[in-house]
């Protein structure tokens, strides 16, 4: 190769890089764009840095944007966690306890704003292309505020559709999920998002 041939080469990878990158960024924003409300069953597997698998989970969710979301987790044990656009609820009804916070003081920046937050994921992540995993186009997205308790987030999309996200937090663990059966674009009834502690049970929280 000749020294002149260098730096079309050099701007030939430049190019092409680029080109990736504004083809994941306008993939995800296509995506955020045209959802306005999804409804899913999901499994979610957490395995640690090794990748030993630690924890399995099962259930459905609903989501509305912006920032309503309802995950029912249905096995191995019930747990329910709503955000009805001002607060968040969790509901363990083994423990009998919910816990309650305001929304705004906890989806900041979180993976949870990917999905039903009123923002595009670039104005709070650096996207990154991943390429192609098991049939699925990856884009990783690492949080650009720096103390926050993830690593980063992976969205594995069809070609028309969020398929997994894979999230890793600071210690190495990450969590994985799998969406069924999803709909675009559903019509949500308002009471999904609705959530009234049970007679009884402890409240924790704001």
């Amino acid at each position: 190769m000749t020294w002149f041939t260098y730096p079309l080469l050099i701007t030939m990878l430049c190019m092409s890089s680029f080109t990736h990158a504004v083809a994941g960024t306008e993939r995800i924003q296509q995506f955020f764009t045209d959802v306005k409300s999804l409804r899913a069953d999901f499994e979610q597997t957490v395995t640690d840095s090794k990748g030993k698998i630690i924890q399995e989970a099962k259930g459905t969710f609903v989501l509305q944007r912006p920032g309503k979301f309802r995950w029912d987790y249905r096995a191995p044990y019930p747990q329910l966690i709503v955000a009805d656009g001002r607060k968040l609820w969790i509901y363990d009804p083994d423990l009998e306890q919910v816990t309650v916070k305001q929304l705004d003081s906890v989806l900041g920046g979180t993976p949870a704003q990917l999905l039903s937050g009123a923002r595009f994921p670039q104005q709070d992540f650096i996207v990154t292309p991943k390429g192609q995993r098991i049939g699925l186009d990856w884009i990783e997205l690492t949080p650009k505020a720096s103390e926050k308790d993830f690593e980063k987030v992976q969205l594995g999309f069809d070609q028309r559709d969020l398929r997994m996200m894979d999230i890793t937090d600071n210690f190495g663990n990450t969590t994985h999920l799998k969406f069924n059966n999803l709909q675009r674009n559903p019509v949500i009834e308002a009471s999904a998002f609705v959530f009234t502690p049970p007679k009884g049970v402890d409240v924790v929280g704001e």
